[in-house]
């Protein structure tokens, strides 16, 4: 037997501080997680306070009508073309100004603040227009029924026995999302202990509920029952799917025809009836995976020029409240009170600058993306110029992870629709005339194929060929990848006699 040993190592790592981690998770947090966060701070920092819609429009006009006579800018606040690089920038380890001078400042422009505000004699509360949009959204939620709970239901109202019941919801359980029994009679009876007559009797009787095809073993039985179901067991179709699902599958029209003594045509017209089947019985009854997203930055064409704006409606805008500037500056508060709330302060000062930091940087970047890709917001997709993240980072002056940050799950409005920040950032393919983005060529091969003879399908390399004659030279692997992410099935496949 080996005995311990103890042994020292000294490496180097590297080690975020929480500043700066607080930063990268602002930054990188989409609109929806970022109010979450704000959210989160709010409760653990009690001298934050978020500032209203209404109060903010109040501020901002206070600010632009008093600027010719006092300097109201927030210590907090960066300059509008401050660069922010949250992977290179530091935590500051400088001393700190005086706070109690700090702090008078501050008193004197929360008193000018107060004065305006007093009166305009305004109620401080959210606009009637977004009370109204936001309860909208929650009295158009609705609970969706399971496909499990849909065949319990019908269970429940149907003329069985109580001991079939129990046998029910055994084949129930079974049966997964798409409509389908996941489990063989057999496997059913060993675990049960149930005879396999008894659970193919029951069985017959799920296959008559709703949807059609559902406790079906497989797509060949599905379909077989939908048939079933509405009249059709004398059909070609139903002998087609009966007879020749593998020859189906592949397409094999001629030989399905051969086998059932008919043209190739009739086999083609059935064929067609059978694709208005539902492969999958329990589609209506998948939850909805849907996504609520708020754009991040808006860009609309004004003239001939773009103008590019952050959503800042949906940024929570804090600020440090009142009370505890007033107790900070009381000359009786202790000693361990002023330490804490002058912690709290420092906390939320890097806090509402961070927002102000993220809102800035995203900007930046908006605009290189507009600048770069003007041919896109111009003409769509298939003027999507190659792009890449370390281009726009040197002209944003931040780090390439930054922009990968800044962009993650973010998108933006644009005259062509909405789209993911990320989507713009593309490597390309050379041409004759500069280069084209992967996108915009994925995009023409779409197209291609979409105008083809349906009688003489495109192969993958007369589209090779036809690329070419655009000045776009790429590999027929390529071109496969391409019709394969746009579900295109091969040219063999896709052929109508």
């Amino acid at each position: 037997m080996s005995g311990l040993n103890l042994s020292q190592r000294m490496t180097l790592s590297q080690v975020l501080a929480p500043q700066l981690q607080q930063s990268l998770a602002l930054l990188q947090a989409p609109t929806l997680e970022l109010k979450a966060l704000v959210e989160q701070e709010l409760q653990q920092n009690p001298v934050l306070e978020e500032v209203s819609t209404t109060e903010m429009e109040i501020r901002e006009k206070a600010a632009t009508d008093g600027a010719s006579e006092h300097d109201d800018s927030d210590p907090a606040e960066p300059p509008a073309d401050t660069k922010f690089d949250p992977a290179t920038e530091k935590p500051s380890d400088s001393p700190v100004d005086d706070f109690q001078a700090e702090f008078d400042r501050l008193s004197q422009m929360d008193q000018e603040w107060r004065d305006h505000f007093s009166q305009t004699n305004l109620p401080i509360r959210q606009s009637q227009e977004t009370e109204e949009r936001r309860q909208f959204m929650f009295d158009t939620l609705v609970a969706v029924t399971s496909l499990q709970e849909t065949l319990l239901e019908q269970m429940r109202f149907s003329d069985i026995t109580a001991e079939q019941r129990t046998v029910a919801e055994v084949i129930i359980g079974n049966i997964d999302d798409f409509g389908y029994l996941k489990a063989s009679v057999e496997e059913l009876s060993f675990s049960t202990n149930i005879p396999v007559e008894r659970i193919s009797e029951v069985l017959k009787v799920v296959h008559g509920f709703h949807p059609p095809g559902v406790g079906a073993r497989d797509l060949r039985e599905s379909l077989m029952l939908q048939l079933e179901r509405a009249g059709r067991e004398q059909s070609v179709e139903y002998r087609i799917v009966r007879d020749y699902m593998d020859a189906l599958g592949k397409r094999r029209l001629p030989e399905i025809a051969r086998g059932c003594g008919i043209s190739v045509e009739q086999v083609q017209t059935a064929v067609a009836r059978i694709g208005h089947l539902e492969p999958r019985p329990g589609r209506d009854f998948l939850p909805e995976d849907e996504r609520y997203i708020s754009p991040e930055v808006f860009v609309q064409k004004v003239g001939d020029e773009y103008t590019i704006t952050t959503n800042n409606e949906q940024i929570p805008h804090l600020r440090i409240s009142n009370v505890y500037k007033d107790l900070m500056a009381q000359a009786d508060s202790s000693s361990e009170v002023r330490d804490y709330i002058r912690d709290k302060i420092r906390a939320g000062k890097f806090l509402i600058k961070s927002l102000q930091q993220r809102q800035q940087t995203i900007l930046n970047i908006a605009n290189e993306i507009v600048k770069r890709q003007r041919e896109f917001m111009d003409s769509g997709v298939a003027h999507l110029r190659p792009m890449t993240m370390v281009q726009v980072a040197e002209v944003v002056g931040v780090h390439e992870t930054t922009v990968s940050r800044a962009v993650s799950n973010k998108y933006i409005d644009t005259p062509q629709g909405v789209f993911e920040m990320k989507y713009f950032f593309t490597s390309g393919i050379q041409t004759s005339d500069g280069g084209v983005s992967n996108t915009s060529v994925k995009d023409m091969v779409a197209e291609m194929f979409s105008k083809e003879n349906t009688n003489k399908p495109l192969s993958d390399q007369e589209i090779v060929k036809m690329l070419g004659e655009k000045g776009i030279v790429i590999a027929r692997r390529t071109v496969a990848k391409y019709r394969a992410e746009l579900n295109i099935l091969p040219s063999n496949l896709r052929k109508v006699y």
